[in-house]
């Protein structure tokens, strides 16, 4: 079977777009391929495609559950076998799906950058027959792009176990040192970019210097009866704009980081499926959103990158409807990023200062890596030590971008239970009570490890196979706590966490490169003032701005951003 034969027996299209054909002959001849598609460009095809002409399994290295879960589902729902290793699974389904892997015939093994870094996977993954790398969000590998991922980093290990395995890397947004950095950082063995074009004509890219920007948010979502994405800069303004739309009678949710998994993904598939209209969100909601009737994006903030505006303006028109992009941004948002760009950025003495702080805090002893993560109150820390609670959050996510310690916030968290009795005791004790019978039984053959250490739980998938409610499996846990059977940690009580994930080590003696501290901030400071400079401009096409920032030139305008529109009225 040919490509085109594939994309027809499982996608029903006749030819190919953009420049996915080129893209899967190069993969087929096996070279590393960096692929530049723009948003809704459809670059899962790329490799979907391939790995389907060949013996063996993709590896697909992607960063959220929710877009591997995504795919997982679509993937099998054409009949391809899928599976994707995620942070909400138990080691005993973690070895059952790298099994399925290896003897059941499957096609794809999602998993994220995080999962890769495991021994016990890394081991496994080298037995298997894979056929392809993929690096999906690749940007997320440069320092010098957005959403940096420390984790991301580390990817290349991969090609020491599969040194004759191609590459693909895919991303919607990198600039000329963003990939060359993606292919140093994974080794290619050869430069090779194949780019599409990232203009879109059905985008109306419009920017309001407005001081009342609800005023405008209103008229918009009046006018324009279709899906939105409405973006704020923070957790509390998705609330507050949220509720202000539903007070007004537009049907809203909100989204973000902050919210626990259960709930983003329930308010999202709402949206998906549109029960919802409108989803009022931060940069959280995004990756892999494949909605094809989103006609309506709006910033009620300015963005510190034209990276994460042009990525996020592109989740409009993915049917290729006239859609529109509004980036509302007045003086007080540029002096508001302003100041949060020195906060992002510390100085050396800042960080070493913090982190002491930190370990005293939390009383670390040096050259210890405690065994288990730390509750750690960041209200509490903050006002000991007279930081402001943002400046503590992000100097915090700086410390995790250098690997030394990983926050961990408390909606992403599991029930955790540990068995203080040994095996022969727990059956002594099902014995001499047959009503907790059952209960253990089904506790002992989902999880594994449970008498030697806490382990991750999920309330709701132990009541789906006792056939009962979450209630009755809390009130049963809670039960076998009071008789001194188990531990239980539920995850309603947990509080922020830290991790340490390497050796607490004396503050003047951090691992940090101070020269690479100050280029990182003047990389940051040089975007800040490009899509500075994009939103105050008066004299050129918004699409031509965006095009050439990433080194793409174009003529002809676009005649739709509000630019052209001006002229055309003037």
């Amino acid at each position: 079977m040919t490509p085109k034969d594939i994309l027809k027996k499982y996608w029903g299209y006749a030819d190919f777009r953009l420049k996915q054909e080129e893209i899967i002959n190069q993969v087929m001849n096996g070279k590393d391929t960096l692929a530049l598609l723009p948003t809704g460009g459809g670059k899962s095809i790329c490799y979907q495609i391939p790995s389907l002409m060949k013996e063996g399994v993709c590896l697909v290295i992607s960063p959220l559950i929710a877009l591997m879960n995504d795919q997982v589902r679509y993937l099998s729902s054409k009949g391809i076998k899928s599976i994707a290793i995620t942070s909400n699974m138990t080691y005993s389904k973690i070895d059952i799906a790298l099994n399925n892997c290896m003897y059941g015939n499957f096609k794809f093994l999602y998993l994220s950058p995080e999962k890769l870094q495991n021994e016990i996977i890394r081991k496994r993954i080298s037995m298997m027959n894979i056929n392809l790398i993929t690096v999906d969000e690749a940007h997320c590998i440069s320092e010098w792009g957005h959403n940096f991922r420390p984790s991301y980093r580390h990817i290349s290990k991969i090609r020491s176990l599969l040194p004759e395995v191609p590459i693909l890397a895919l991303t919607a947004t990198a600039t000329n040192n963003v990939t060359y950095d993606i292919q140093d950082n994974l080794k290619f063995k050869k430069t090779n970019i194949i780019r599409s074009s990232f203009y879109r004509d059905n985008i109306s890219y419009v920017v309001n210097n407005v001081i009342d920007k609800k005023i405008i948010l209103i008229k918009l979502v009046q006018k324009i009866k279709s899906s939105v994405i409405v973006y704020v800069s923070s957790r509390k303004e998705c609330k507050e704009i949220s509720d202000f739309l539903n007070f007004n009678k537009f049907p809203s949710s909100y989204y973000h980081a902050g919210l626990t998994y259960s709930t983003r993904k329930e308010r999202q598939k709402k949206w998906t499926e549109n029960e919802t209209r409108i989803m009022v969100a931060t940069s959280a909601f995004g990756m892999g959103i494949n909605k094809e009737d989103v006609r309506l994006v709006v910033h009620m903030y300015l963005p510190s990158t034209i990276e994460a505006y042009f990525q996020e303006a592109g989740r409009a028109g993915r049917n290729g409807k006239q859609s529109y992009s509004y980036l509302l941004a007045n003086k007080n948002d540029i002096d508001k990023q302003k100041r949060l760009l020195e906060i992002k950025n510390p100085s050396l003495e800042e960080i070493k200062s913090f982190y002491q702080k930190i370990c005293n805090f939390l009383q670390i002893a040096e050259n210890i890596i405690p065994e288990d993560d730390i509750p750690f109150n960041i209200i509490e820390f903050s006002k000991r030590y007279n930081i402001s609670n943002l400046k503590s959050y992000l100097l915090i996510k700086y410390l995790e971008k250098e690997e030394l310690i990983k926050f961990i916030e408390s909606s992403n968290m599991s029930s955790k239970i540990l068995f203080k009795i040994n095996n022969n005791e727990i059956y002594k004790f099902q014995v001499a009570n047959k009503y907790y019978d059952p209960f253990i039984k089904v506790i002992l053959r989902m999880y594994s490890g449970i008498f030697n250490s806490l382990t991750p739980i999920k309330e709701e998938e132990i009541s789906k196979k006792l056939n009962t409610t979450v209630n009755n499996v809390e009130r049963i846990l809670n039960r076998l706590v009071e008789l001194n059977i188990i531990k239980y940690i539920t995850s309603k009580n947990n509080a922020t966490q830290i991790r340490f994930i390497n050796k607490r080590v004396d503050s003047s003696n951090l691992p940090i490169n101070e020269k690479e501290l100050v280029e990182r901030k003047e990389q940051d400071k040089n975007k800040l003032n490009k899509i500075i400079e994009f939103i105050l401009s008066k004299n050129e096409c918004r699409s031509i701005l965006l095009l050439k920032y990433f080194g793409e030139e174009k003529e002809k305008k676009c005649e739709k951003c509000d630019y052209c529109i001006n002229q055309k009225n003037n």
